[in-house]
């Protein structure tokens, strides 16, 4: 297989030229690992690679595709999961998690993990256990975050398809930053077992592809409740790849454009102008377009993520501490962590269940404007990709450092609080030739409009021909 072959295909390509003969598992492993040594010692995507990896035998929809899996969150047998953190350096998983099972059964080979920041508590990618990863399209600048080093290795052209999760926007951010197509689905319409779920349901699991086609058939083959779940999302109307085939039928769709942040926050001209020019697409395939103003206390949202993600993240590290004999673990851990561990431990039960509680009311929220609207379309993120060290600022206290997290993406959150899904659509670019991603959303359950939606769009506006000049600077494998 030549390097432009490779380029050219989608995952789904790629396992069709397996499943004919025309091109072997280890081939494709062997050319992704190729482009991992030429092009990660720059971008800093690949953090753990998998020696040993089957090949053989390969079956399912992706049968012999390489992906790469984030660290954190989905265990592999065998294989190390950090989470960025020198406090889990070393730590090895004794099984497979729910979801790895469902991608070895889809076919996948896995070459590796990608690079997150430390817990995945930051819209960067940038910790102290695995250093700075590196946008490709600007090495300059993040690729986001906490999926960064699967988005920029995606960019790159690395692998097709990287695993990635989601719990404030972290599929959605990266995929912004790094122009690609990221999708995070309904709450719990994949299984986060046997681990639980993570930040009292705002996490979901998933991915980020090149193409449409990757992530529905992707969710197709992953998605469903694993025995015992506590609740699952509502069953597809139909498979998630069949929405992708019937798009150009997808009925009028009634959309909800919002070009200001939440409190006024303004979003940056480039990636409003992004989202107005998706509004004009929208209308050209025959939606209607209304411009909206969301009505939600910002404020109240805030604090419940802020409760709910800094209680989690004590959790995990008080618990994993005492069960290893870590008497400080505050000395493996970066400053602004340690500054999340101290507010989590703070919260008191009672404020607790009302962050919960918020929860629910930002569901009804969502759900009266999914009454009135199909879709609700704003920019996924209020700056284009930033300066590495702007989101991680160890200067700042845990108030300042999450007014700028929070304020980065001020409309992700909402998706992982009420559970409604959402995706991150690479049809915007500056002058500069840097992508701007814009964020589609739908009801709880309604993943196969979005899908179908985002297909259209696809045709309409195709984006995964644009690659970073990187992949040739840093010497493209051959």
């Amino acid at each position: 297989m030549s390097p432009d072959e490779y380029d050219a295909s989608d995952a789904l390509a790629l396992a069709e030229l397996v499943r004919v003969g025309a091109v072997t598992a280890e081939e494709l492993a062997a050319e992704a690992n190729r482009r991992i040594d030429a092009l990660n010692p720059v971008l800093n995507a690949v953090v753990h690679r998998f020696e040993g990896e089957s090949c053989s035998a390969p079956g399912g929809v992706f049968g012999g595709v390489p992906v790469l899996l984030k660290d954190t969150a989905m265990a592999i047998k065998g294989r190390p999961l950090t989470s960025g953190s020198r406090l889990y350096a070393g730590v090895v998983s004794e099984a497979d998690g729910t979801l790895a099972g469902r991608y070895r059964k889809a076919g996948f080979v896995f070459l590796g993990r990608t690079n997150v920041p430390e817990l995945a508590l930051s819209l960067t990618t940038e910790s102290d256990l695995h250093g700075i990863a590196r946008n490709p399209w600007d090495l300059s600048r993040s690729p986001g975050g906490s999926t960064g080093g699967g988005a920029a290795a995606v960019a790159a052209g690395i692998v097709p398809i990287a695993q990635g999760s989601d719990g404030a926007g972290s599929i959605r951010v990266p995929a912004a930053h790094c122009g690609v197509f990221g999708f995070k689905p309904s709450r719990m319409r994949n299984p986060s077992g046997p681990a639980g779920i993570g930040n009292a349901g705002m996490a979901t699991l998933h991915a980020l592809t090149r193409s449409v086609r990757d992530c529905a058939s992707l969710l197709d083959a992953t998605s469903g409740p694993d025995i015992g779940d506590a609740y699952a999302a509502p069953p597809p109307v139909r498979a998630y790849a069949e929405e992708v085939r019937t798009a150009a039928a997808l009925r009028p769709l009634r959309i909800g454009l919002v070009t200001e942040g939440p409190e006024g926050a303004p979003y940056d001209p480039e990636c409003r102008a992004a989202a107005e020019a998706a509004a004009r697409l929208c209308e050209g395939l025959g939606h209607s377009v209304t411009p909206v103003t969301l009505e939600m206390d910002n404020a109240r949202l805030k604090w419940a993520w802020k409760t709910i993600g800094a209680s989690s993240a004590a959790l995990g590290v008080t618990r994993f501490a005492a069960i290893k004999g870590i008497a400080d673990p505050y000395a493996l851990l970066e400053p602004t962590t340690i500054a999340w561990i101290e507010h989590g431990k703070s919260v008191p039960a009672t404020d607790y269940v009302a962050a919960v509680q918020v929860l629910e009311a930002s569901s009804r929220t969502m759900g009266q404007f999914f009454q009135e609207h199909d879709i609700f379309l704003s920019p996924t993120t209020a700056q284009i990709a930033p300066p590495l060290g702007w989101l991680r600022d160890d200067t700042l206290d845990l108030d300042a450092f999450f007014t700028r997290f929070w304020n980065h993406a001020p409309h992700a959150a909402l998706f992982n609080a009420s559970g409604c899904p959402a995706m991150s659509v690479p049809l915007g670019w500056t002058a500069q030739g840097l992508p701007v991603g814009v964020q589609f959303g739908a009801g709880y359950g309604g993943d196969g409009v979005l899908i179908a939606l985002a297909a259209q769009l696809e045709a309409a506006q195709p984006w995964a021909a644009r690659r970073p000049a990187m992949t040739v600077a840093a010497g493209r494998p051959s």
